[in-house]
């Protein structure tokens, strides 16, 4: 009996102990409104409340009195602990103060969570849902306002218990501010002033850059224009203004912007370093390593678009490109390149902010106002920074450019007057060589005169050379007419005579048309040279006229020297066979039987008493006919 006695005791200790400190706790989540007090903010740590990983709970088992003591109070918990697949009930009571002179509203700062419903109670004990997130669209809020407020009830004297249900597709930081409507109106109106100033320095110095790239054409400040952009959207996004000014009516894009924008920065950003500090050719390793990133990047941009919106959020590895960045900048300018030295300055001060941002995200840091803002800060800081940087850089370059211009100035100078020096020295040596060369005329001329005295002389000798070289040259076509006469000559001394086709060409040229052109068409006498080698056009109807028309040779498949072989054996006499001619000739006999019948025919119709090579050589239509061939029409 006493170990069951002692065992109930324990029992109810503990069970006094869970009810004293779920008193204790519901009184931490109790809020009394109070005049004193402008504001009271309340994070999900110092918030009662229970996570539904069914999704299944209605509002009428949540009030239950069964369930509340579901609702606890973790200290500690933090935004990294919000689970995207489950349902968030929070439980928040105010001690209502009706005599009090001011109204007083909820608000919602994460603008990123896609649906809040508020349980608000009513005087009778009913609840009113108030549906609010970024999941609706912006004109369904009781306030035109980037964050989620409602309006509380203060009417009455008690308690009012507020249910509110959380759901969300990306990680939501809860934090619940109840404050005075003054003070929200003092705190709203001074944000959207400072995010007017925030947004419209980022627009003027995107509007310079264009100007600049429009003046200049480089395309680092294209790139430039493009991360500025995209850091303005960014930060709209995260502070809830691109949702209320440019796609109210879309929310589904609340789900992507971020990642999008988020995504754009960090490529418009590694484009803009890379060309900005020429990584290309001042640190090859570094340029591929930024180019891995920024694919790396791409890939986790692709599993948002595509597999989960989680992968947008910002995390632990979303500090490495701009770490990256800033660890190629100190190292491009550790090598002596001084350009990036605003370069440098700029994204450290932005690796700081990213890094700030990225603990608080994960709760490593605590929230505050300044934490909060901590990125917005830092790009405002590294765009003012980075324009100075482009516009020292431009200042830099003048600057080298100036000192190439006087170096190049110097050195004009200095080739001027070595120019001047040389032109000195070759005017003296020109004076020199016009003195040989006066002296040297001279010479010449006395010589010219003794070369016109041996021309005079070599003029009388040629003309003695011309008449015995006519001489010479009938004693030779009569020698070799002769020899052709000859009707001894053997195969080897006919071929001295005629050793290729073109001295049978020659041969043929001159013993057709040496005295007079026949033309086979119209019977002009006036020709020219013809479009190929041994042949001739008629003057009058433009006939091309090859040099073996006419003859026994037009017409023959084999090397006219051959040909000429064998017309000389028959007009010769000599009697040779087909096997002797074949063999001798390298020809076939039925070839050499061919011709040799050809060659025969035209002798026979030749009226000479003796075989001549002009009988197989001279037109025979002329000789038939006594006129030209006219061709019929």
């Amino acid at each position: 009996m006493s170990i069951t006695f002692q065992r109930l005791l324990t029992c109810a200790f503990l069970l006094i102990c869970t009810m004293a400190f779920a008193q204790k706790s519901s009184e931490k989540a109790t809020l009394k409104i109070d005049d004193n007090l402008e504001e009271r903010i309340f994070s999900i740590e110092k918030l009662p409340y229970f996570e539904d990983t069914t999704g299944s709970l209605t509002l009428a088992e949540v009030k239950a009195p069964k369930f509340q003591g579901n609702f606890k109070i973790r200290p500690g918990v933090s935004k990294s602990d919000f689970e995207t697949s489950s349902t968030y009930w929070v439980k928040l009571s105010i001690e209502k103060t009706p005599n009090s002179s001011k109204k007083w509203v909820m608000e919602f700062y994460d603008q990123t969570i896609d649906l809040i419903e508020v349980f608000a109670p009513d005087e009778k004990g009913n609840y009113q849902i108030v549906r609010m997130g970024d999941g609706l669209p912006f004109h369904d809020r009781n306030f035109i306002h980037k964050n989620f407020e409602l309006i509380l009830d203060n009417g009455s004297i008690g308690i009012d218990h507020y249910y509110i249900k959380i759901q969300s597709s990306q990680k939501a930081d809860i934090r619940i501010a109840i404050r005075s409507l003054n003070r929200f109106l003092y705190y709203a109106l001074n944000e959207y002033f400072i995010y007017g100033l925030f947004y419209g320095m980022i627009m003027i110095i995107a509007l310079y850059n264009i100007l600049v790239y429009f003046a200049v054409r480089e395309v680092k400040y294209l790139y430039y224009t493009f991360y500025l952009l995209s850091v303005g959207i960014y930060a709209m996004c995260v502070d809830g203004i691109a949702f209320q000014y440019l796609w109210p009516n879309s929310p589904s894009w609340n789900q992507i912007a971020n990642g999008i924008f988020s995504y754009s920065i960090v490529l418009w950003a590694t484009l803009f370093s890379i060309r900005f500090l020429s990584t290309n050719t001042r640190a090859k390793f570094l340029h591929k390593a930024l180019l891995v990133v920024l694919g790396m990047k791409t890939v986790l941009f692709l599993m948002g678009i595509f597999v989960n919106p989680t992968w947008f959020e910002i995390r632990y590895y979303d500090v490495i490109p701009f770490f990256l960045i800033f660890y190629s900048s100190i190292y491009i300018w550790s090598k002596g390149y001084k350009v990036v030295r605003f370069f440098v300055i700029a994204y450290g001060v932005l690796f700081i902010g990213m890094a700030i941002k990225v603990l608080s995200n994960a709760a490593v840091i605590q929230h505050y106002t300044l934490i909060y803002y901590s990125l917005h800060l830092a790009f405002l800081v590294e765009m003012l920074l980075l324009t100075f940087a482009l516009g020292d850089r431009i200042r830099i370059l003048k600057k080298n450019k100036d000192l190439a211009l006087r170096r190049s100035l110097d050195q004009m100078k200095s080739n001027y007057a070595l120019k001047e020096k040389v032109n000195r020295e070759l005017e003296e040596k020109v004076q020199e060589r016009t003195k040989e060369l006066e002296s040297k005329n001279l010479l010449l001329e006395s010589f010219n005169s003794q070369l016109i005295e041996k021309d005079e002389e070599i003029k009388r000798i040629n003309a003695l050379l011309d008449r015995d070289n006519w001489k010479l040259k009938s004693s030779i076509k009569q020698s070799f007419q002769a020899r052709l006469d000859n009707d001894t000559l053997t195969h080897e001394e006919f071929s001295n005579i005629f050793p290729d086709s073109s001295a049978c060409f020659r041969y043929l040229e001159e013993l057709k048309w040496a005295k007079a052109f026949h033309c086979r068409s119209c019977g002009n006498h006036k020709c020219s040279n013809g479009p190929k080698l041994f042949t001739r056009r008629c003057s009058k109807c433009g006939y091309i006229e090859s040099v073996t028309a006419g003859t026994a040779f037009h017409g023959v498949r084999f090397p006219l020297e051959k040909a000429f072989f064998i017309a000389y054996t028959i007009i010769s006499g000599q009697h040779w066979t087909l096997e002797q001619l074949s063999e001798q000739l390298d020809v076939r006999k039925n070839t050499i039987w061919s011709f040799r019948k050809k060659v025969k025919s035209m002798l026979v119709d030749s009226k000479s008493e003796k075989a001549d090579w002009k009988d197989i050589i001279i037109d025979q239509d002329v000789v038939k006919t006594g006129h030209p061939l006219i061709p019929k029409n």
